[in-house]
């Protein structure tokens, strides 16, 4: 599912990452931890598509993205890359299903077409009576739970996640770590996580460690 070769990234004098390669199969769930300032969320990021490396290669389904000129990557990326991250970032203007909706509205789909499958994924993750609830009518776990139906929309091949848990509690935390694990056996979907959560590392299939720029532990 996602293949990368010397990954370098710096930022001014400070060299972040310093020739990262990592593969990640079809299906699974690989962890990324490691102390603060390792190079978890950049290499994150440059994964993603959301950074560019400096040098390096990311081949992601079968796509060089890394070759991708700006208007390509932001359509791939749209298609089949999902994002959850530690805070939800939803709109709050608008309702749970108006949320989930708009990854759907971007890639041109039809607002029957967006409604439907935003309202099948909120009635799978528990929401079916939260639809027309803005961000500040829900709890934390079910603003986490919006966020994670709409990085699941447009079926994405492959969702980043960022500290995905770090700003729940500890029942919320547990219930979204088996909720990766529900929707990986579901839907054969590949998650990379970067998390300090011991028990979200875990339930992964792999955990990759890092430490100063480089990956330690595969």
């Amino acid at each position: 599912m996602l293949k990368a070769q010397s990954i370098h990234k710096k930022y001014g004098s400070l060299q972040i990452l310093k020739g990262v390669d990592i593969e990640v199969n079809t299906g699974e769930i690989v962890s990324i931890v490691g102390a603060s300032g390792a190079g978890k969320s950049t290499l994150l990021n440059i994964l993603g598509t959301l950074d560019s490396p400096d040098s390096g290669i990311i081949h992601i389904n079968n796509t060089e993205v890394s070759r991708l000129k700006s208007k390509h990557l932001s359509a791939f990326r749209n298609r089949h890359i999902g994002f959850i991250f530690q805070f939800h970032h939803l709109l709050a203007e608008f309702s749970a299903l108006e949320n989930v909706c708009i990854p759907s509205f971007i890639a041109g789909s039809s607002k029957q077409a967006a409604e439907a499958r935003a309202t099948e994924l909120l009635e799978r993750l528990g929401l079916a009576d939260r639809l027309q609830h803005k961000p500040n009518q829900l709890s934390g776990g079910e603003q986490q739970r919006v966020a994670v139906a709409r990085a699941l929309v447009n079926n994405p091949a492959l969702i980043f996640a960022d500290e995905p848990s770090g700003n729940l509690d500890s029942t919320n935390a547990r219930e979204l770590h088996e909720l990766f694990v529900k929707l990986r056996l579901e839907f054969n979907q590949t998650f990379i996580i970067v998390t300090h959560n011991e028990d979200l590392a875990a339930l992964s299939d792999r955990k990759v460690t890092m430490k100063d720029g480089l990956i330690q532990q595969s």
